[in-house]
């Protein structure tokens, strides 16, 4: 457990709560009483084991001690977890203009060794031009300055940054047709986002696919939906469910299985990688 992990805090009170829980199991022992401990709630420790708060070290100290931790050497690292689960990720200088239940995604994003989405409305944010990325911010917040604008387009420009990095994850994108058919920001615009999903595509960790009109129902009629998966193997994959104003996290094995055979029947139903390539320079030709 030395270092940091991908994901900052994030990733490491998921890590660091999931340890805590499987300890407090092997002791047979309730939340109700594992709060007691820590002078809490049943509540708070279901939060800690998510990882949905942050850890005082001094309520994990007392917990190991409940759960019979006391070889040092045992301690030191949950400990020192716990220190660093308190760390700020890179995003939050940013913390004024995002929502807590973003910066959740965030640090589960840069974590990920695997994301799998599909959009119906807009370009993900990690293939979005500069342009496209104002465009879609002053959709969402007419009323920012410009000044928030390129701040909230800096954040999707660092996201960008790990994709072209090395160690990069795996970006698996199903676009509907209707997301580059939609004229953003006019055609200009939409062409240079469209040149910039042409060249993606061409990294070796992205695929790009193009779910066309013609091919009438399909299998996520509910919603756009983004899957990742995590290196780590105390980390479940998680289904992110993006609302206007907050969004839901499923990481249970039944919603996860649901939403990967509905991406899965949405890749065998889109056109090929080659073939959506082929479709977007065609299409750049009517623009």
């Amino acid at each position: 457990m030395v270092g940091m992990r991908r994901g900052g805090p994030t990733v490491l009170r998921i890590l660091l709560g999931a340890q805590l829980r499987r300890l407090r199991e092997a002791r047979g022992l309730s939340t109700e009483e594992a709060g007691y401990e820590i002078r809490g709630s049943h509540s708070k420790i279901s939060r800690m084991e998510l990882g949905r708060v942050g850890f005082k070290e001094r309520d994990v100290a007392d917990l190991l001690s409940l759960y019979g931790v006391s070889d040092p050497a045992e301690r030191a690292p949950l400990l020192r977890l716990a220190r660093e689960a308190n760390h700020p990720g890179w995003w939050h200088q940013y913390g004024d203009i995002l929502p807590s239940w973003f910066e959740v995604y965030l640090g589960l994003e840069e974590a990920a060794s695997m994301l799998r989405a599909y959009e119906l409305q807009f370009v993900p944010g990690l293939l979005q031009t500069h342009d496209y990325a104002s465009a879609v911010v002053r959709l969402g917040y007419p009323d920012a300055s410009d000044e928030e604008v390129e701040r909230r387009v800096q954040i999707r420009t660092a996201r960008q940054e790990r994709f072209t990095s090395p160690g990069a994850p795996m970006l698996w994108a199903v676009l509907d047709e209707a997301v580059v058919r939609r004229p953003l920001g006019g055609g200009e615009l939409m062409r240079a986002q469209i040149e910039h999903l042409i060249e993606v595509s061409t990294l070796t960790n992205v695929c790009l696919q193009i779910l066309p009109f013609g091919v009438g129902g399909h299998a996520a009629a509910g919603g756009p939906f983004t899957i990742l998966r995590f290196a780590e193997p105390g980390l479940s994959d998680v289904v992110y469910l993006e609302q206007l104003t907050s969004a839901l996290y499923l990481d249970t094995q039944s919603d996860v299985d649901h939403y990967a055979q509905a991406m899965e029947k949405l890749c065998a139903t889109a056109l090929r990688p080659e073939d959506s390539v082929a479709y977007l320079v065609d299409l750049l030709r009517d623009l």
